[in-house]
């Protein structure tokens, strides 16, 4: 990969302190908002593998054991050893887990669907799967997703019209206004140029076409008659085992924690972009409410500070084979797949010992219980704008206020 010029990395820490310095506000914390806790009866997600539960693999290629140990105890659809983000937040308000769009087998709609599928990015990728080229990204692209809501939502009612199991596996047709609606998608649209050997310099020029298609497929949700949307920023990219695959070697690129710094920058680049785009949806549609969340924030405590939080080892994949400098991780042999190591085939098929406490599970994705610590951090609605957790997404800021005057504590 290209060698990145050595003011990149200090280019853009102007905006990430912009970012951080977004926080230091109020948080709602009072008895007068639990009353009035949203009642959200579907959950419809968009995004990609940190979201799946089950699209990709029902659609391309089966996610194989050892992913789904810890919790479901067999393959799950999902890219990790047991629940995401998205499933404890649907755990939350008592719904059930998101059955995936493109699963066909052993479905409910009821209260919501997934859209989201690995490999996902938000503009139209170069490179799709399935390739035989090495990396390839979803067919599935965001505009595809919206395609197949607004598909869903008018079949779905012409199915209800049948009745018995037909309308009891649908969700009701009020439900599309009163659902939340969740999005977790943009880390793959970096990757796929940084795989691509693309300059940073122009990937930090293509943000801004990255950020106006994903406002376009929020409109279009509103649109439809969306009118409360969740919306996570992405990770730490520098952070992940498969990107020091791509990335400079040099010592000075890294930061304390071992992540790549210009990688790191860039992600919150993207991420101080995207709240931009959610204050102007917020004004653009006052009659919606608009929630960005700082999951980058949470994601990279882990690794900068993984034992104050009870885990170990956060850049190493529990399940993966060799690689570079003990990630234990390499292309030649992935998580749940078969592979070539030095002309012999090997399974992997097996994890570390402790996924419950490693953050990184197969140098991609996290852990569930990094997913659980991540949901835990975003339920005390510290890292949202505006500060609240999930069971309040559906009022707006000016609702916000006329609840909460008098239930306003400082952050310590």
């Amino acid at each position: 990969m290209q060698q990145l010029p050595s003011n990149s990395i200090s280019l853009f820490c102007f905006f990430c302190m912009l970012l951080s310095s977004s926080y230091a506000k109020p948080r709602i914390s009072s008895p007068a908002f639990a009353a009035n806790s949203c009642n959200f009866p579907a959950i419809f997600n968009f995004g990609d593998s940190n979201s799946d539960t089950g699209g990709i693999s029902a659609a391309l290629y089966p996610i194989n054991w050892p992913y789904g140990q810890t919790y479901f105890h067999m393959p799950a659809g999902r890219f990790s050893d047991g629940r995401l983000i998205i499933d404890f937040i649907a755990e939350s308000f008592g719904l059930p887990y998101l059955s995936a769009y493109l699963d066909s087998v052993g479905t409910n709609f009821s209260h919501g669907a997934n859209f989201a599928t690995g490999g996902s990015t938000i503009r139209v990728p170069d490179r799709i799967l399935p390739t035989n080229e090495g990396f390839g990204f979803s067919p599935f692209y965001l505009d595809i997703q919206l395609s197949q809501f607004m598909l869903f939502k008018s079949r779905s009612q012409m199915i209800r019209q049948r009745g018995g199991i037909y309308a009891s596996l649908m969700p009701q047709e009020e439900y599309f206004s009163q659902a939340l609606y969740t999005f977790d998608i943009g880390q793959n649209d970096f990757t796929a140029d940084l795989f691509a050997d693309m300059p940073i310099e122009k990937i930090y020029a293509s943000v801004p076409d990255v950020i106006n298609s994903f406002a376009y497929n929020v409109k279009s949700i509103y649109n439809s008659g969306g009118r409360s949307f969740w919306i996570h920023n992405t990770g730490p990219l520098g952070c992940y085992a498969f990107v020091f695959l791509y990335s400079p070697s040099a010592p000075a690129l890294k930061d304390s924690a071992g992540c790549v710094k210009p990688y790191n920058e860039l992600a919150q680049y993207f991420n101080l972009k995207l709240k931009e785009a959610v204050v102007q949806l917020r004004k653009a549609f006052p009659s919606a409410a608009f929630t960005y969340v700082d999951v980058y924030s949470i994601k990279y405590s882990l690794f900068k500070e993984p034992e104050k939080y009870g885990f170990e080892l956060p850049l190493v994949a529990c399940c993966g084979y060799g690689g570079i400098d003990k990630y234990n991780f390499s292309l030649n042999a992935v998580c749940g797949a078969s592979g070539l190591v030095n002309g012999t085939k090997i399974v992997v098929d097996s994890s570390c010992d402790r996924p419950s406490a490693r953050v990184s599970w197969d140098g991609v994705h996290f852990t569930e219980a990094a997913n659980k610590f991540i949901f835990d951090q975003i339920s005390t609605g510290d890292f949202s704008d505006p500060p609240i957790p999930p069971n309040m997404a559906c009022h707006r800021e000016g609702q916000l206020k006329a609840l909460g005057q008098n239930a306003l504590v400082n952050i310590s």
